[in-house]
């Protein structure tokens, strides 16, 4: 049986008519029950209790009780006396918010607040009933997150409850200016879906740009914030990722200050910041919890690591293919030392490692983690060492493609890490084409392409290309907190008058 939403179907007077109705909507679905149930004098009177056994763990009759004996203590009457007349009276002129109750009409609404968790009570002879929130689900509890540890600092992460994490949001952002506006995906999952930002401080025209982008999505199922990422990107074919994940709320609190909108998805860990661009993947929450020196230092270092994984093995390639005058005397001697009888050129020989590396990592990823990182390393150790025995490869390529490795893991965001990995494959085919030449042209057509890459509507490169000196103090390196802070009257100065600021 389909319920239309055009067509709603009314809640009857007659008790039999209405367990039909719903036992039809609910076909197959042997985890709803709906039961007859007696009370009144003698208990001559029959209410249907309904509910979802996997969401409602208490006794139905518990909350029959408590409904009977909340109403006959407001209308200071001995619950036994209770008859369909009194409850139809009482609920069809004072309501149910004294009693945490809500009354329902349509089988229509029945059926969504059964599916959430809610004991809903027909009465026989009453055209309507009552609904009582009733469900407790087991949540993950709070803890650090996996994917964002930190040495110094907040050790709170968002989890499934989108509950629980907009309230952890909301403690930490204790302002009306807060705002929380929610949207309903998918007709069958019927996702929540909320975004946060900060009125004066976030840009009106990137509020607007979000709104419009997420006209359109309520009839779609979403099961996570990537499905929404999807359907707001700009561009679906950059390896670049356009707006950010986080399972911190210190960093989503630090993400509204700066202008920036949160998505959150229930049943989803996972917090989406928009827009994110470029020079946001350089930083990372544990920045601002460490003196100046040391967090700029860290930066210069991922920066390093930034360019190692990105083209150590083309240069690698490039350098002893087509410019070995480059190289010093003795290290040249060295590298065609231990070359000598490899039977592949270096292009083949860095390609064999590194999509060997990329499967041992995959590998360590998939696997059960007490023996993950295990098979990860020593399978490093036994396929290196066993390429080298077999001349496969050279020590300086195994040497290369860890240190290629290492770098990657030294970027601290997950995103921008696979888009290093995804390129490195094209800079090294043309490395081994073109050689140097052939890197300069990768790096102007990344550089074009970043360029003409937005998020939001907003430049990727911004902060950079429009060039703002005063974001320059937060990207390479980390000013002390005193340069930059903005208190909150100049922050909503600068929120409506530029899309791009720093905290």
């Amino acid at each position: 049986m389909t319920i239309s939403e055009d067509q709603p179907l009314q809640i009857q007077a007659n008790l039999l008519i209405n367990r039909e109705t719903l036992e039809q909507a609910f076909v197959n679905c042997q985890d709803i029950v709906f039961e007859l149930r007696k009370y009144g004098s003698e208990l001559t009177y029959s209410v249907l209790v309904g509910y979802c056994s996997s969401l409602v763990t208490d006794d139905s009759d518990s909350y029959l009780i408590k409904v009977l004996n909340d109403l006959a203590t407001v209308q200071s009457a001995d619950p036994a006396t209770i008859d369909p007349e009194a409850i139809a009276y009482f609920f069809g002129h004072s309501g149910a918010t004294s009693l945490g109750l809500s009354i329902v009409s349509e089988v229509k609404t029945i059926v969504e607040l059964v599916l959430q968790g809610h004991v809903v009570m027909l009465f026989d002879g009453w055209n309507c009933g009552v609904a009582y929130k009733a469900a407790t689900f087991n949540k993950r509890q709070v803890n650090e997150p996996v994917s964002e540890p930190v040495v110094q600092g907040p050790r709170e992460g968002t989890v499934e409850s989108i509950g629980i994490n907009l309230g952890m949001i909301r403690q930490r952002v204790q302002s009306p200016e807060l705002k929380i506006e929610f949207i309903t995906a998918g007709e069958t999952f019927k996702t929540t879906i909320a975004f946060c930002y900060l009125e004066g401080v976030i840009h009106p025209d990137i509020l607007e740009e979000f709104r419009n982008r997420m006209n359109g999505i309520e009839p779609y199922d979403v099961l996570d914030t990537s499905y929404i990422q999807d359907w707001i990107q700009d561009s679906a074919y950059t390896p670049f990722p356009q707006y950010r994940n986080t399972e911190r709320t210190d960093v989503v609190a630090a993400a509204l200050m700066d202008g920036k909108i949160a998505i959150l998805v229930d049943n989803s860990p996972t917090v989406m910041i928009a827009p994110a661009f470029l020079v946001d993947f350089i930083s990372t929450g544990e920045d601002y919890y460490v003196r100046t020196i040391f967090a700029s230092m860290t930066r210069l270092v991922r920066l390093l690591a930034f360019f190692i994984a990105l083209t150590l093995p083309s240069i690698y390639i490039a350098m002893s293919t087509f410019h070995p005058e480059l190289i010093p005397s003795v290290l040249l001697l060295a590298i065609l030392d231990t070359r000598e009888g490899i039977p592949f050129p270096a292009f083949i020989e860095a390609l064999i490692m590194e999509v060997s590396f990329e499967l041992l990592r995959e590998a360590g990823i998939r696997l059960p983690r007490p023996v993950g990182s295990a098979v990860s390393i020593v399978g490093a150790l036994v396929i290196g060492q066993a390429a080298i025995t077999a001349k496969i490869t050279s020590p300086i390529m195994v040497i290369v493609v860890a240190l290629t490795g290492i770098a990657s893991f030294a970027i601290p965001h997950y995103d921008i890490a696979i888009a290093i990995r995804v390129l490195r494959f094209p800079y090294m085919v043309a490395a081994s084409l073109l050689g140097g030449f052939g890197l300069m042209i990768m790096f102007l057509l990344t550089l074009l392409h970043l360029t003409c890459l937005h998020t939001l509507g907003q430049p990727y490169l911004s902060s950079i290309a429009p060039f703002k000196s005063r974001d320059m103090r937060d990207i390479v390196v980390r000013a002390p907190l005193s340069k930059f802070m903005i208190s909150p009257r100049n922050r909503r100065l600068l929120g409506s008058a530029s899309p791009r600021r720093k905290k």
